[in-house]
């Protein structure tokens, strides 16, 4: 009797002790496992356009680095898949739109995706191509303008604002061609897509194009004949935005982001970085 229970209170202990070992055993493994999970959630991941998001994105690293954060960039050259990317949950953010290109995305797409933060505008310029002046202009020079519904009422705004064409009252960011009641140089109007313009300016008497597509390609401010002006309606209504999924907009990512990006130190990058063909807006 006293080897079985001698034997009883062996096996007993055996069992105990493999228990704590199994505990602790397993408590290594979680404590791995939250440590990764801990280092992921320190990383803040930004889809956004090349230039200038990205650009404007990887000037804040060390600025979050500094409280602790990894800024992860991931660039596209489309304006669907970052919020694609976006809705997906690959990437906490996105930086490449603003707020009328994002209503429509949400309207069109069933999308619930909302702006968390102002960063910059994007003046849109006309840039010369074989005229170097709009009264250079003569009768039957084409200037090229984008293709997609907004950003060609905002080129035939700028056009109408340096007196080449004149517009419908009321029309504002609306316009369209047929909208043009005078055109005294009898000018052609083409539309172009957007990216394209750049390329086509040896062939364009002047190209009227967005910012991100003129920096794109090495355009500056001496190439320009004209900008939007900081006060259009243009510049109060086209914000380029920080986008998140909507339950988001307090997140400590989201929170961290936007504090970053919206600093003296940006609006300085930005000015000394683009020269005034990007303004900061925050």
């Amino acid at each position: 009797m006293k080897n079985i229970k001698k034997t009883g209170i062996i096996a007993l202990l055996l069992v105990l002790v493999l228990g704590i070992l199994t505990a602790c055993g397993g408590g290594s493994d979680s404590g791995e496992s939250a440590d990764t999970e801990d280092s992921a959630d320190k990383t803040i991941k930004v889809a956004a356009s090349p230039t200038p998001h990205a650009e404007i994105l990887n000037s804040i690293a060390d600025a979050l680095a500094a409280d602790g954060w990894t800024l992860e960039v991931v660039e596209f050259d489309d304006y669907v898949q970052p919020n694609v990317a976006t809705t997906d949950g690959d990437v906490d953010a996105n930086y490449f739109q603003h707020v009328p290109y994002l209503d429509q995305y949400n309207d069109e797409n069933g999308t619930d995706l909302v702006a968390v933060g102002n960063v910059h505008y994007e003046a849109m310029g006309a840039y010369k191509g074989t005229k170097d002046s709009f009264d250079a202009l003569e009768e039957g020079d084409q200037i090229g303008v984008p293709n997609d519904v907004t950003n060609e009422a905002r080129a035939l705004q700028l056009l109408a604002a340096n007196g080449v064409i004149t517009l419908k009252d009321g029309v504002g960011l609306e316009a369209t061609k047929t909208d043009i009641v005078d055109n005294p140089k009898g000018i052609e109007i083409v539309e172009l897509e957007a990216a394209s313009i750049p390329g086509a300016l040896p062939d364009l008497a002047v190209g009227v194009i967005n910012a991100n597509y003129a920096l794109g390609a090495e355009l500056t401010v001496d190439d320009a004949i004209a900008y939007e002006a900081e006060d259009s309606e243009a510049a109060e209504t086209y914000v380029n935005v920080i986008v998140v999924n909507a339950g988001n907009e307090e997140s400590e990512k989201t929170q961290a982001l936007v504090k970053a990006i919206q600093t003296d130190e940006v609006k300085k990058f930005i000015e000394d970085q683009y020269k005034g063909a990007v303004q900061a807006k925050f």
